[in-house]
């Protein structure tokens, strides 16, 4: 069996249980996707998809802030969900964010001759903004993983990646679902 298929499989058996932890705001979700995000990071560096690789070795970095800070915030309610307010200033930043990093890595992509350096762009600058909001609680990081995670259906289908696609289908679906979850069950922070 091939090594990718071997990956790509296993990333998708340890996706599974990080994005039901994910949408029921679970600290355990963080281990799952260290290990998802390791999975993803080598199959993307066999793969040639520079900015994606770097994404998922972003994702296993950010698991420990995450895990930190939801551990912080979850004892500020009593709620079973825990939610930040998307305040100006971090929707400013993260529209700075998002157009200089698609930008510049639009531009870096195309220089290491990435596959896909558009959708490899767009979906790495998406990603590392809804991961900072998703450690922050903010429920709207589901928007940014549903748009992102399209993206990356395309991208992997485009690529013959039918496992990798098939795990992005299936962050889609509890993306949006994720949402709509955490805001009827969530209560914000002070």
């Amino acid at each position: 069996m091939d090594v990718i298929l071997i990956i790509e499989i296993i990333a998708l058996v340890m996706g599974i249980p990080y994005m039901i932890f994910e949408v029921l705001q679970k600290n355990t979700m963080w281990y799952f996707g260290m290990f998802t995000s390791t999975a993803c990071a080598i199959q993307f560096f066999l793969e040639q998809n520079w900015a994606n690789m770097g994404l998922n070795i972003y994702y296993v970095l950010m698991a420990f802030w995450g895990l930190y800070q939801w551990k912080k915030d979850s004892e500020a309610v009593e709620a079973e969900i825990h939610l930040t307010r998307l305040s100006p200033r971090m929707a400013f930043w993260s529209a700075l964010l998002f157009l200089l990093g698609t930008g510049l890595l639009v531009w870096l992509l195309t220089t290491l001759h990435d596959s896909n350096p558009w959708m490899d762009a767009i979906s790495t600058a998406l990603c590392v903004i809804g991961m900072i909001w998703l450690a922050k609680s903010i429920p709207y990081h589901w928007i940014l993983w549903v748009i992102g995670d399209t993206v990356l259906v395309v991208m992997c289908f485009l690529a013959g990646k039918y496992w990798m696609t098939a795990l992005y289908v299936a962050y889609v679906i509890v993306s949006a679902y994720g949402f709509f979850r955490w805001r009827k069950r969530g209560e914000y922070i002070s």
